[in-house]
């Protein structure tokens, strides 16, 4: 791939600034922001509570929503002078329903899932951001969200490993794995220049980089 990649998506586990890294890539490039939606869903607060009785609506809820704004993605979006920019990938959405559905929960959503999948398109290049998990949980309630107090720390380090455990595997296009545990986005510009520089010029394969 010579040219910048067109629609890039930021991953990784809760806490670990998805967001914001979306948020600052978008306005460098100019591109179009898409952003998850984790407070629109009205039973997560419930799920983080009890997660075995509310886990399928909470995941049918995340996997419509994110199905409709990857749709919304036209050409005129993707080849348009900045592109698109997204803070989630779709095919993670599997990656939570691996962790919390039962067996027969599971086969009922593969079904949904595999006849939504082929009708989004492919991100050019991913942003796969790690951290250990004490600094997630300390991001976690350093944020404050409501929906998110009762997460448990063994609920975030489950997710993590699984994210770790998905991206080992992809194989989709371009891959940039990014340690975030010692990177401040928020207060540092510095460390948002080193950054960028590197997601700019990621072109294809699996690559890493670690803040010296």
């Amino acid at each position: 791939m010579n040219e910048r990649p067109r629609y890039i998506a930021v991953e990784g586990p809760i806490g670990v600034g998805k967001s914001t890294v979306a948020e600052l890539l978008a306005s460098e490039l100019g591109a179009r922001l898409v952003r998850e939606q984790p407070d629109d869903n009205p039973f997560l607060t419930a799920f983080y509570k009890d997660p075995r009785r509310h886990a399928m609506s909470t995941q049918l809820f995340y996997l419509l929503q994110r199905y409709q704004q990857q749709g919304d993605l036209g050409q005129g979006d993707l080849f348009a002078p900045g592109g698109v920019v997204a803070d989630y990938l779709f095919a993670k959405d599997r990656l939570f329903a691996s962790l919390t559905l039962s067996n027969d929960e599971m086969a009922l959503y593969e079904r949904i899932y595999q006849m939504l999948r082929p009708r989004v398109a492919t991100p050019d290049l991913v942003v796969y951001l790690q951290a250990r998990t004490p600094v997630l949980l300390d991001r976690i309630r350093r944020r404050g969200r409501a929906a998110e107090r009762p997460i448990r720390a063994e609920y975030v380090e489950d997710v993590a490993r699984a994210y770790a455990a998905f991206f080992f595997n992809y194989n989709e296009g371009p891959l940039l794995i990014v340690d975030a545990s010692e990177i401040d986005l928020v207060t540092n510009s510095e460390h948002w220049a080193e950054l960028s520089a590197v997601i700019r010029r990621t072109r294809a394969g699996v690559n890493h980089w670690t803040r010296r």
